[in-house]
């Protein structure tokens, strides 16, 4: 037959996917992001990385912390999928609650790598390189094997448990009582795995729909462009999101990036704008920078416009979400580092060696602080001129809208701007 297919129009490419990443160090407030969008969205995805990431969400003044489930599971009308490429952690940190009400809410991709005892070991302790670093050398178990022949899976896991306790002879596992709580949470999750392809496959071509991902960790973080050796094992920037939902780049929509008006880190690696002085006491404790994941306190210091423009560069977002504003209500002065230099001269790329990175002198752009409470505002108006200047002055160096901002914990203080 030499008839050729015939070309689909052009809106017949599916509905697109709204993507939220992490422009800094993580701990931006992508959660507050995503529950916002997951109102309106029918599908919510996690597309990498594991419960060493911390989500915290207030709605109606109640608080919820999620470190493996989507941040959208809030919304009873949206559908949730941790997909393929998470280091799905222990399945006993899904509550029994939400898989009790989730029967047609929540769902797990069968090519999810799972976390196993012997991993519980790394940065967090929650085994998340450990999981990288098992599926890469193809010993990694996944969801599709627990759900196949049990036997032919115990018999792997305790292959398993012999090689790390080959690398770690003072290594201790109750394999068969591993097993047994396994073969429990397999039949407990069962209803719930779905092949990821083909669940997100469905989700773009069927009826029109809202579908967004939630990013976890940040540009930064990131295992290819983040500040390497100091990252996690995924890639936590937006081809991320086609390899671990196994999506096509055509079906990504808007990809909005989340920065807080200052910028944290959580644990050791450079970080040129840091401030190792009052103002970082102040920022740590206005903004309650402890790590939702680690109860790590997270280092304090001025925006960094650099690195954000350089996640612009591998993410190309549409718009930005600048969160907590309101904790520079009470400076004096604001800085922002606009530009680094080295020996004098300024640096035209973010530095991919650490040592170099560890050397740059921040030049900043100082900003009159507008010494007003901001956390009742609710539209642009409603902020002080000083403040809209420090925004405008953000979106115009970076090239990109800023469509959010943050002023406060709660859903209602993120002020649309259009």
């Amino acid at each position: 037959n030499d008839t050729p297919l015939s070309v689909p129009p052009a809106n017949d490419s599916g509905n697109k996917v709204s993507v939220v990443l992490g422009a800094q160090w993580g701990d931006e407030g992508k959660g507050k992001v995503v529950d916002l969008l997951a109102t309106e969205s029918a599908v919510v995805c996690r597309c990498q990385g594991g419960n060493n990431a911390g989500h915290t969400v207030v709605v109606d003044e109640k608080e919820y912390d999620f470190h493996l489930l989507p941040s959208g599971i809030i919304n009873t009308k949206c559908t949730s999928f941790i997909g393929e490429k998470q280091s799905l952690s222990e399945l006993r940190e899904i509550n029994s609650k939400f898989i009790e009400k989730s029967q047609n809410a929540l769902f797990f991709g069968s090519f999810i790598t799972m976390f196993m005892l012997v991993h519980s070991i790394g940065t967090t302790k929650k085994g998340i390189g450990p999981t990288y670093a098992c599926k890469a050398s193809r010993t990694g178990l996944r969801i599709c094997d627990l759900m196949a022949d049990f036997s032919e899976f115990s018999t792997r896991v305790k292959n398993l448990v012999l090689q790390y306790q080959s690398m770690y002879p003072a290594l201790k596992v109750d394999v068969e009582s591993e097993l047994k709580k396994l073969k429990d949470y397999a039949e407990r999750i069962r209803p719930l795995v779905r092949d990821g392809v083909y669940f997100m496959y469905d989700a773009i071509h069927g009826l029109p729909k809202k579908i967004l991902v939630e990013g976890a960790n940040a540009a930064l973080l990131d295992i290819d462009f983040g500040t390497y050796p100091f990252v996690t094992s995924s890639n936590c920037t937006v081809g991320g999101v086609c390899t671990g939902l196994g999506i096509p780049p055509a079906n990504i929509g808007d990809v909005y990036g989340v920065s807080k008006a200052y910028t944290t880190r959580v644990g050791i690696g450079a970080f040129p704008t840091e401030q190792l002085n009052a103002v970082g006491e102040l920022l740590q404790t206005r903004g309650h920078e402890v790590g939702v994941t680690t109860g790590r306190k997270r280092r304090c210091g001025w925006l960094d416009l650099v690195i954000l423009k350089y996640a612009h560069m591998i993410n190309g977002f549409t718009a930005i979400a600048l969160t907590k504003l309101d904790i520079l209500d009470v400076l004096d002065e604001i800085k922002v580092g606009v530009a680094y230099k080295i020996n004098g001269k300024r640096v035209p790329y973010f530095p991919a060696n650490m040592e170099v990175l560890q050397k740059v002198e921040v030049e900043y752009e100082t900003f009159s602080g507008w010494k007003t409470d901001t956390s009742a505002a609710r539209k642009w108006s409603d902020l002080p001129p000083k403040a809209q200047n420090y925004i405008r002055f953000v979106e115009n160096r970076i090239g990109v809208p800023i469509k959010w901002v943050g002023v406060g914990k709660s859903r209602e203080c993120m002020i649309q701007m259009f």
